[in-house]
């Protein structure tokens, strides 16, 4: 916390988080720490972490630099081998401002992003059966109706005023959320949603969701907002994202650990 203040961070700055679930600042600390180490700067501990004889002779002989970057560490040769370690060919890959945590979740991202638009045109290629039952089996992955397929029903039949299928609210059926699926290319308006909460209401129904592989329009969402019964939006984006989430139509092709020190190993008992 002493670091926040130093540097004058906001609340939002000190509560951003990465998509793991630590915090930015401390990530960043950590790393700033592992990489001052390795240049022979700071001298680890357990515990803590103090400036080194070369990390003052450092600030001596820089005392106008006002921003120490990984470049500034590359005349350090300990630093050069630390990074060259492993990465051999490209030693430039961890010349950057973020820390190798920050640029491995980039990176899924970039491989989420083109796995969510390949899953897109699966899906508008699918046939309309196919994409009513492929959000009930979304739905139930998310735990709805208790992730069991007999608490779920795909309708899409001639005569169901709109509604593409049902699910229990969870194993007790206390309530049902009623389900419409659109397989569009252009944007979803609000007459599209005013028909699918009509049907709603003659089925004195409290809930729903709208999916669409496509858009919804500033219209249709803000008509949402303010309706009694809860309804629910879902474009094409957060329907790739939730599959990706939930792993729907989608399997692990390989998992990376990042790990950590474990303190507690090296703590020694004091007799």
């Amino acid at each position: 916390e002493r670091l926040a203040e130093e540097f004058n961070l906001s609340e939002e700055e000190r509560n951003e988080f990465l998509q793991s679930g630590q915090r930015v600042f401390d990530n960043r600390v950590s790393w700033a720490k592992t990489y001052l180490s390795e240049a022979g700067l700071l001298e680890k501990k357990r515990g803590y972490a103090k400036i080194s004889k070369v990390g003052k002779q450092f600030l001596a002989d820089n005392p106008y630099l006002d921003k120490l970057t990984n470049k500034d560490l590359m005349q350090f040769e300990s630093f050069r081998e630390f990074i060259s370690r492993g990465n051999k060919k490209n030693t430039a890959l961890y010349i950057d401002s973020e820390t190798p945590t920050e640029i491995i979740e980039q990176k899924i991202q970039e491989v989420n992003k083109a796995l969510a638009n390949e899953l897109l045109r699966k899906i508008k290629n699918s046939s309309p059966k196919f994409f009513e039952k492929l959000v009930i089996d979304l739905l139930l992955k998310m735990g709805y109706g208790g992730s069991e397929k007999e608490m779920a029903e795909v309708v899409g039949k001639s005569g169901d005023e709109g509604i593409d299928g049902t699910i229990k609210e969870d194993k007790l059926g206390l309530d049902v959320i009623y389900i419409q699926a659109k397989r569009w290319e252009g944007s979803v308006g609000r007459p599209e949603i005013q028909k699918f909460v009509g049907a709603l209401a003659g089925k004195k129904a409290k809930k729903g969701v709208f999916f669409t592989t496509s858009t919804f329009t500033d219209e249709a969402k803000n008509y949402v907002s303010h309706l009694e019964q809860k309804v629910v939006l879902i474009d094409g984006n957060k329907l790739a994202d939730l599959m990706i989430k939930y792993n729907v139509g989608v399997s692990v092709e390989k998992v990376i650990e990042i790990k950590r020190i474990d303190s507690d190993y090296f703590e020694e008992d004091i007799i």
